[in-house]
């Protein structure tokens, strides 16, 4: 639809598909085309239909969202999906986006955030809220350092950094850990965006640990 934003949503409660529907029409450029109540039902829709956003849920009958996922991105790996979950749990959340999620978000979103969160996906970006990224973080930080994907090159002290970061600590705080200034943290930090190709601190772990750098 033309200067549409395209959504599928896919969750077994239908409430919870008729209210996202309600509030998602009430944005004048969004546009849902399409409702599923399991995994199997979104495969099928997307056999013909090819939504700009994809909103799934994890826990469905006869084939749930991660494994439904994992399938639609063999099929399709430029789909756009946003995992709308009441989970919590940091091992949905990796395997999430191991799987190809762009975004995690709770069920406790509010409306605001859900309609950055689809745009931002729409748009080509990643998109998690704040909880989700501090579960990550604190989950992540406790991971072995191991071997280094040999196509990024990251130094020890970037290695250093990286493991404070994922730890929690901010850029002060690793800076009078490591005796530098904080502007040297910020540059390294930095660098380390840019080298990992990601915008923020939860997508950087997260490329972190799918690269073995923690």
């Amino acid at each position: 639809m033309l200067n549409k934003i395209t959504v599928v949503i896919a969750d077994d409660h239908k409430i919870v598909r008729d209210g996202l529907k309600t509030l998602l029409g009430k944005i004048t450029d969004f546009y849902v085309e399409a409702e599923a109540e399991d995994g199997e039902q979104l495969l099928g829709i997307l056999e013909d239909k090819f939504p700009d956003v994809i909103l799934v849920d994890i826990t469905m009958p006869k084939m749930n969202g991660l494994d439904a996922l994992k399938i639609i991105m063999a099929n399709n790996p430029n789909t756009k999906a946003i995992m709308l979950s009441m989970h919590e749990d940091p091992d949905y959340i990796i395997k999430a986006i191991q799987n190809g999620a762009k975004g995690y978000l709770l069920k406790n979103t509010d409306e605001k955030e859900l309609e950055i969160a689809i745009r931002t996906v729409a748009e080509g970006g990643k998109y998690f809220n704040s909880l989700v990224s501090n579960i990550m973080i604190e989950n992540i930080s406790s991971a072995p350092v191991l071997k280094m994907n040999s196509e990024i090159q990251i130094s020890v002290r970037e290695k250093e950094i990286l493991k404070l970061v994922a730890e929690g600590f901010s850029n002060k705080l690793i800076a009078d850990k490591l005796s530098i200034s904080t502007r040297t943290v910020e540059t390294h930090r930095l660098n380390l965006l840019r080298k990992l190709h990601v915008s923020n601190t939860a997508e950087l772990i997260m490329k972190a640990v799918d690269n073995g750098i923690l």
